[in-house]
């Protein structure tokens, strides 16, 4: 139930009322803050779905989300503008305060603060200018933590470089050049890494090329250079900025192996030149300041070698010239010789006297002792000599066919004096001597008719006596 209140009139003389009451034929309904937030929204994302916004970068930060805020601002006025985490980890840049900038995307508005902004899908540099201002203030940044400092840089690049590793592009005239130039001066092994060097993701290439190079182990089965050149041709700011990148700078700065940048004309300045260990105008030039040439090289070791024997041949005459006159103050050779010569014959006289005399006692001895000892010795030997002979002749009349005949065996021969030792060979034979120990006995082989004779009786030996045996034969 309402409670009347008394009516009020305004200053204008028109009624105020306390009650917010449909009136009759009103068609503007009360809108819900977020209905009325809701179609701000959608009538500013329709009006402004796609927009390009030149402004300077104010309060630039990254959040721990990835993702970019800033605001855009000129003279007279000031947007905010977001980056989400995708597009801002794409951009080729590190947007900084103070830099021109052209973002294109589209303008929305936040309910929670009654605020509109811009969602940002690409952000650009505004002009040479604006990424002049750009490379000044990186060049500053980094040069205070002091990655351009000559102490961190080598004095001097090896002389002789065994391996070179380049990092460019593969298909450019770049490499061309730089392998061209080497095999002119001085041939070497060149390891190519091949890289994108301009537009998206250049930079990470380039510097990923430059930490594998520098992650080589020495003695692998990689040769690990010893001479890195960073290398591009020419172009714009905006071609060579993938070499002023922070992450290309802190990889070359950071590099263990003597480095040269050739990026660019001789004119061209990148941030990859500060950071290197030696700026070559070109990349040709590179490739020349890399390697000797070795036809100058071989002329000055010949150089060199011919310096070194005519010292050696200078030297060695000096040293002629001084042993000539040094041997002319010498005595004669005669003179330095007769002492010794009388000195040695005294002593050959000396020797042969005490040898003749060391003879003569020892031939004494000799004598004295063999006329002593040689009875003994004759009788001994003669013994010896004894002894051998009688065995001898033990084993010379065991051995003698003769002996055999006087204990009842004969020798048998054919009609030409030949030994028969078989029975074919008696049969063979029509005559046979028998000889035994008093004389030969003629023998006819068969009977009178020309038949062989009947055979007889075998006898039988007598049983040998015990102790008896062949061996009584010898």
């Amino acid at each position: 139930m309402s409670v009347p209140f008394p009516d009020t009139a305004s200053d204008d003389g028109t009624e105020a009322r306390l009650l917010a009451d449909a009136a009759p034929g009103d068609n503007a309904p009360a809108l819900s803050v977020s209905q009325l937030s809701a179609a701000i929204k959608r009538t500013v994302e329709d009006g402004f779905a796609r927009v390009r916004v030149r402004g300077e970068l104010s309060g630039a930060k990254r959040a721990a989300s990835g993702h970019f805020y800033a605001a855009l601002k000129d003279d007279n006025a000031l947007i905010d503008m977001v980056m989400w985490k995708g597009q801002a980890g794409r951009l080729a840049f590190r947007p900084e305060d103070g830099i021109e900038v052209i973002a294109t995307g589209k303008l929305t508005t936040y309910p929670g603060r009654s605020k509109y902004q811009l969602v940002v899908d690409t952000l650009e540099v505004a002009g040479e200018g604006a990424l002049m201002l750009l490379f000044e203030k990186l060049k500053a940044r980094l040069g205070v933590e002091g990655l351009f400092d000559r102490e961190r840089k080598y004095d001097r690049l090896p002389y002789l470089p065994r391996t070179i590793g380049v990092v460019t592009s593969p298909t450019g005239a770049v490499i061309r050049d730089i392998l061209h130039r080497l095999a002119d001066r001085c041939p070497t092994h060149v390891i190519v890494w091949p890289v994108l060097v301009q537009g998206d993701g250049a930079a990470a290439q380039v510097a990923n090329a430059v930490r594998g190079f520098d992650a080589i182990a020495p003695g692998g089965p990689v040769p690990r250079p010893d001479l890195v050149i960073v290398a591009r041709g020419g172009g714009s700011i905006e071609d060579l900025w993938a070499f002023n990148e922070e992450v290309v700078v802190r990889a070359i700065a950071d590099c263990r192996i003597p480095t040269i940048s050739a990026v660019g004309h001789e004119t061209d300045v990148t941030l990859a030149d500060y950071a290197a260990d030696v700026r070559a105008p070109t990349p040709t030039a590179a490739a020349e300041m890399a390697v000797p040439v070795r036809a100058e090289l071989q002329a000055q070791l010949a150089t060199w070698n011919g310096r070194i024997i005519g010292a050696v041949n200078r030297h060695q005459s000096l040293a002629s010239e001084r042993l000539t006159a040094l041997a002319r103050h010498l005595p004669k050779r005669d003179a330095l010789y007769a002492p010794q010569r009388q000195r040695l014959d005294d002593a050959g006289d000396r020797l042969d006297r005490s040898q003749r005399h060391r003879l003569t006692v020892i031939s004494e001895r000799l004598a004295t002792r063999g006329a002593a000892l040689r009875p003994a010795l004759l009788a001994r030997r003669w013994d010896r000599d004894r002894a051998l002979l009688e065995g001898l002749g033990r084993l010379l009349t065991s051995l003698d066919p003769r002996a055999l005949l006087s204990r009842g065996y004969a020798m048998v021969r054919d009609s030409g004096g030949a030994i028969v030792t078989t029975a074919a060979m008696a049969r063979a034979a029509r005559t046979l001597q028998l000889q035994f120990a008093d004389g030969e006995v003629p023998v006819a082989v068969g009977g009178g008719d020309g038949s062989p004779p009947a055979p007889r009786p075998v006898r039988k030996p007598p049983p040998a006596e015990p102790g008896r045996g062949q061996g009584e034969l010898f």
